[in-house]
């Protein structure tokens, strides 16, 4: 009996050789053919180290058979798609096989495969799947990555549950956790829609109109959550009653004016097939993994697609809340980018950018000289001294051209920036102010400015900012702003993060889903790289130039 037992322990220690010698093979190839992605080039280094560490045994099976950790890996790696993932990137379809088929000598391939595996779910979940960077998202995702070896090591192959261990790793956001609810939702919706369009309309349909289209619109709008359940059907095909109201509600989520009448947007928005939604969810999810998991203090959020601003607690609830004016869709267009506010400008002087100095105020000046002292701009040179402030002279012309001469507007009620603006220094020369032009809130798409950012409430913007002066009341806000004194500075004790999203799908805290428009084609270019898989390291980030 002795013998045997000897002779078994001989084979088991020779079959673990065997089995070490192999993955060793494996791992130092670079690349599995079993896998869909093959070439694990990018996560060489991390697999040979996790092995290393385990002295390079088998990760995921215990005497031949899968550990517990392996199966409940393998089920989520299966529906990745519920985080808004590709489960055909982890190989989804195929476990079920290599469970099924699972023999002592395809142990270590099958290790090997679910360890990629992991590897590539876990970093795809925590921190996204492309570098922000390469699309000129500045931001920076290498402060997020984690040690893979020591997580899988040590909370994820003995977890006792794996899934909650992936999922700490993932954003902590109450809004990326209300994203992933609401793709469950447009999931159900995409699978269930028949991709039925509504007719096209030569003219505007109003309230009152007979449409063809209204058994569709009721159907969709119900099953959308616009048309209340306990909504009357619409008799006939007149467009009417609770209808007008539920497309009313369904225009405000998806950034159109609310007025009921179904136009050439709002028709384009009805029929935009809803597995498109679910793709711009998973944008979405994709976008917020690219952002910090925390922040010194309470974030400002400008999200340029929604053309609005929330100022955010400590529990990452909105607190103040705010529509904004951002860049023009073309050439104009507000870089995405996060960086510390640090002061706040009252009465700030307005110094025109070089771009715009010579390709609009130029022309006006060289036909109407007089234009330069009737808007309050002033001619300074380059230590700021003013040359001029009623009327620009033929001599100045080329001067300004040349940007030897700059322009400047005065503090006060025709200053381009309002009476406030918020400092959070950058390369891009981008920041928040006030507006003189109010009239452009109110509109539903508001991307008209030159790249900064203007903002609705500039008083309540600064009475939260400067929350931490006491001094600081509403009262003296509004004083120092209206007052006719120089530029005044106000240093923030602690800088706030100001964090520059864009993301066309957003789930607040009402339970409702809105979308909105790819002004700058942002998620169209992000298709275009995950569409060609892994690995993406061989992407180079397109160059683009800005004027302000």
């Amino acid at each position: 009996m002795r013998f045997l037992c000897l002779f078994a322990a001989t084979l088991l220690s020779a079959s673990s050789v065997v089995e070490q010698a192999g993955l060793r093979q494996l791992v130092a190839a670079g690349i599995l053919p079993e896998l869909r992605w093959s070439k694990f080039s990018d996560y060489q280094a991390q697999v040979s180290s996790f092995y290393q560490s385990g002295g390079y045994t088998l990760a995921w099976s215990r005497d031949g058979a899968p550990t517990n950790q392996a199966r409940a890996m393998v089920a989520i790696l299966q529906n990745a798609s519920a985080k808004g993932l590709d489960p055909e990137d982890y190989d989804g379809s195929r476990w079920a096989a290599r469970l099924a088929r699972l023999q002592p000598d395809s142990l270590a391939v099958f290790d090997l495969a679910l360890t990629v595996s992991t590897m590539r779910y876990i970093t795809d979940s925590s921190i996204g799947k492309v570098n922000p960077k390469v699309l000129c998202f500045a931001y920076d995702v290498e402060s997020k990555k984690c040690n893979l070896p020591d997580v899988l090591r040590q909370r994820v192959i003995n977890a006792n549950d794996v899934r909650a261990a992936l999922e700490q790793l993932e954003p902590p956001f109450p809004a990326y956790r209300r994203t992933l609810k609401a793709l469950q939702t447009y999931l159900e919706f995409a699978r269930d829609d028949g991709a039925e369009q509504l007719p096209a309309v030569k003219k505007t349909i109003e309230p009152g109109d007979s449409y063809p289209g209204v058994p569709r619109l009721e159907r969709l709008l119900r099953r959308l959550g616009d048309l209340p359940p306990g909504a009357p059907s619409v008799a006939a095909n007149i467009y009417q009653g609770p209808l007008v109201d539920a497309l009313k509600h369904f225009q405000m989520r998806h950034g159109i004016d609310p007025d009921g009448r179904i136009g050439k947007n709002t028709l384009a928005e009805l029929n935009t097939p809803l597995h498109h939604r679910v793709q711009q969810l998973r944008w979405a999810l994709e976008r917020w993994r690219w952002i910090p998991n925390e922040f010194a203090r309470p974030p400002i959020v400008v999200n340029i697609p929604e053309f609005r601003l929330r100022a955010m607690n400590d529990r990452y609830e909105t607190e103040l809340e705010m529509k904004v004016v951002v860049g023009g869709a073309y050439r104009r267009q507000t870089p995405v980018f996060s960086n510390d506010m640090t002061h706040v400008v009252f009465r700030p002087y307005w110094n025109v950018p070089l771009s715009i100095q010579r390709n609009e105020l130029l022309p006006k000046l060289a036909k109407d000289a007089a234009y330069l002292g009737r808007n309050e701009y002033q001619v300074v040179d380059s230590r700021g001294t003013v040359v001029e402030r009623e009327a620009v002279t033929e001599e100045m012309l080329p001067l300004l051209r040349a940007g030897k001469l700059s322009i400047r507007q005065v503090p006060g009620g025709k200053n381009a920036l309002g009476h406030i603006k918020f400092m959070f220094p950058n390369e891009y020369n981008v920041y928040l102010h006030g507006t003189p032009a109010k009239s452009l809130f109110s509109r539903a798409r508001r991307d008209f400015s030159h790249g900064c950012i203007r903002v609705e409430k500039p008083e309540e913007l600064a009475a939260w900012v400067l929350r931490g002066k006491p001094e600081w009341t509403m009262d003296r806000i509004r004083e120092e702003q209206n007052s006719a004194g120089p530029p005044l500075q106000v240093n923030l004790d602690k800088p706030i993060p100001v964090l520059i999203v864009y993301g066309t799908a957003v789930a607040p805290l009402s339970g409702e889903v809105h979308f909105f428009r790819d002004i700058y084609k942002h998620d169209a270019a992000l298709q275009a790289l995950l569409d060609k898989g892994y690995p993406y390291s061989d992407w180079k980030p397109a160059s683009r130039g800005r004027s302000r």
